[in-house]
């Protein structure tokens, strides 16, 4: 099988599992969100251990479990930031004490972050299951238009230091074609506010493609090409959702705004 084939059959199932788990939302979304936060805090520990030195002395995944738990069961969002924060204060102290880097602890701050704001986001509602699906509708759509338009018309380097694929036509293809999709999506949806959820769109475009550079940042920091290899053809799942993730906090961040830490989702897209 070639590799093309492995990336498109890859691709169609990850998409089909991902929005089954959407639709249902509720406990299989939260395992699903806590289960992304596993395997991203595995992908960032594997990255950076051998270049990390000394390392913390104690086990920091049973640590992770602790704050997973409390995402799965669907603790207050106010006591999960403050479990996120404590936990990430715990590994940077035991990080300096030893003095280690501190990559576990940035590694568990982003990795919890990117399941807390995708299970706050979807919520057990509607509007919660229109907000993922938007932020899906832009992300991806902005990963597929950055790619074929750079192909196409090519043109100077975003950041050839960190990534050197991508090109600024590339980077505006991709945020126009994350607007377009948003906005698709949120007409097909019945969502009457459609000039704040453009503007909406094209901040998560921008920050998708800011958290896809971040990621390749942390990679070239460790000198690896993928995450991992738990994804035939796509590498690991941080390769995956960097982009995903990134906009999900950033929305998470908005609706926080406009309508509360427990229900952001009400606040762009209200039942």
């Amino acid at each position: 099988m070639s590799n093309l084939q492995q990336r498109v059959i890859s691709a169609i199932v990850m998409a089909a599992v991902t929005l089954a788990v959407t639709w249902l939302g509720g406990l299989p979304f939260r395992l699903f969100c806590g289960a992304i936060t596993a395997v991203i805090f595995y992908e960032w520990t594997r990255l950076s251990r051998p270049a990390s030195g000394t390392t913390i002395p104690f086990a920091p995944e049973i640590v992770v479990g602790v704050f997973i738990v409390a995402l799965v069961v669907g603790q207050p969002a106010l006591w999960l930031l403050l479990l996120i924060a404590l936990i990430t204060a715990i590994f940077a102290i035991a990080a300096r004490l030893k003095r280690a880097a501190q990559w576990e602890a940035s590694g568990f701050l982003y990795a919890s972050l990117s399941g807390f704001a995708l299970a706050l986001l979807r919520d057990g509602d509607h509007s919660g299951l229109i907000a993922i699906l938007f932020l899906f509708a832009v992300v991806w759509a902005t990963d597929i238009a950055a790619y074929f338009v750079g192909r196409a018309v090519g043109g100077p380097k975003l950041a050839p230091s960190i990534s050197p694929g991508k090109t600024q036509s590339g980077a505006a293809g991709g945020a126009i074609g994350g607007v377009v999709a948003g906005l698709l999506l949120a007409a097909v949806a019945g969502a009457g506010n459609l000039v704040l959820l453009g503007l909406v769109a094209l901040v998560l475009s921008v920050v998708s493609q800011i958290g896809d550079l971040f990621e390749s940042w942390v990679k070239r920091q460790h000198g690896a090409k993928d995450s991992s290899n738990l994804i035939p053809g796509h590498g690991g799942v941080m390769d995956r959702v960097d982009g995903l993730v990134a906009a999900a906090f950033a929305l998470y961040v908005i609706g926080w705004i406009t309508a509360g830490a427990e229900h952001p989702a009400l606040g762009l897209f209200p039942n």
